[in-house]
């Protein structure tokens, strides 16, 4: 019998450049490998239909996000109302097929009552509501920070709609272990990604690297973090890699010779920056979701520095180097930068990253929920 699933998604999955919608794209491909057919539902504010979905999709939707600013003073999530559409409900009313809402930005429509009959699992990528008051306690500028804390006090609420959800699939463990103490049929679901295979490059790398999203308010601060307490320390070359790097992290960058950035690559040249580093060093200050840059860093890096909130209840704490002061960071990174990485350690990865975060074994679990 035919499997057929509605995901809707929060924005267009395609390229797979960010966390979010690399967890999204990496699942449709690994339930069409199991021959499920996706109904895929995106909304569209900034990146193009991506014509190739129609390869890994039954049918691929549209739907213009609505960004009106009026819509920030509603008392629902901007992140939520701005993605309704009553073309979309037109749309899954047509079966009574099982809907997968990617992340709670898709839960508008979860409680609609010509769904009720309907199996319906919930995707969750953050505690969200925390997700936004770490956004608003390192962001800056004063609107955006208010939008932060106005939007983190409106998730809190709004994610009590979990309840009418048969499922929520949760990306990481903590999560999971939280979630499952206000609502019911929670599973861990690890993240989706590129990799299936760990790939190590030989020999040594002459540089340090960071990468991620700079516009998000936690990367520039982890990227400001490195700058300013551990590479100002230590003149190993460090590139810094992402999106949209803040100007004060630009004019911070520019002090220091042995720090350059990499603004605006494609995926193909980080994965490359990812192989040829001869240390990822990936900190971070938001214990949220799991982080894809270290899944990235781990199957296709050498050593891996990171400090506890990067790795805590992932499982994958064996895999890094944890360090989580400036000074004994840098003094690892010394120690690291001259010392190959020892390829027995390859065994290592293997038996945790292909046993936890198969996407073969994930999707499973997932098609599992589905009936």
């Amino acid at each position: 019998m035919e499997k057929h699933l509605h995901i809707i998604s929060f924005d267009v999955p395609l390229p797979a450049n960010y966390g979010g919608v690399i967890d999204v794209y990496y699942k449709i491909k690994a339930l069409h490998a199991q021959r499920v057919k996706i109904h895929l539902h995106c909304f569209e504010y900034g990146r193009a239909e991506a014509l190739s979905l129609e390869t890994v999709c039954e049918k691929v939707y549209y739907y213009k996000r609505n960004m009106s600013k009026q819509l920030l003073f509603n008392s629902l999530p901007f992140v939520v109302v701005t993605r309704s559409s009553d073309k979309l409900i037109e749309n899954l009313l047509r079966d009574k097929h099982p809907i997968l809402f990617e992340g709670l930005h898709s839960c508008f429509h979860l409680n609609d009552e010509r769904l009720s009959d309907r199996v319906k699992i919930v995707r969750t990528h953050n505690i969200e509501h925390d997700y936004y008051k770490n956004l608003a306690s390192v962001e800056r500028r004063f609107f955006r920070k208010a939008y932060f804390r106005m939007e983190a006090n409106k998730l809190e609420r709004f994610e009590k709609n979990l309840h009418n959800a048969d499922h929520v699939a949760a990306i990481s463990k903590a999560d999971a272990e939280y979630l499952g103490k206000h609502y019911k049929n929670v599973h861990h679901i690890t993240a989706f990604h590129p990799n299936d295979e760990v790939k190590i490059k030989g020999g040594k790398g002459d540089f340090c690297l960071y990468h991620g999203n700079l516009e998000v308010g936690e990367n520039n601060e982890a990227a400001m973090f490195l700058v300013k307490e551990v590479f100002s320390k230590i003149k190993i070359p460090f590139i810094i890699a992402g999106k949209k790097p803040s100007a004060e992290l630009l004019s911070t960058i520019a002090v220091y010779p042995h720090i350059q950035i990499k603004a605006n690559i494609n995926t193909h040249e980080i994965d490359e920056l990812i192989r040829n580093a001869q240390i990822n060093v990936l900190p971070t200050f938001q214990a949220t979701g799991i982080k894809l840059k270290l899944l990235a860093a781990l199957f296709n890096g050498r050593h891996c520095v990171v400090n506890s909130p990067m790795v805590n209840s992932t499982g994958l704490e064996d895999l890094c180097v944890i360090s989580d002061n400036a000074s004994e960071m840098a003094q690892k990174i010394s120690e690291l930068f001259s010392k190959e990485f020892d390829m027995a350690k390859k065994e290592k990865r293997d038996d945790i990253l292909l046993e936890s975060f198969s996407n073969e074994e994930n999707v499973k679990k997932l098609i599992g929920l589905l009936s």
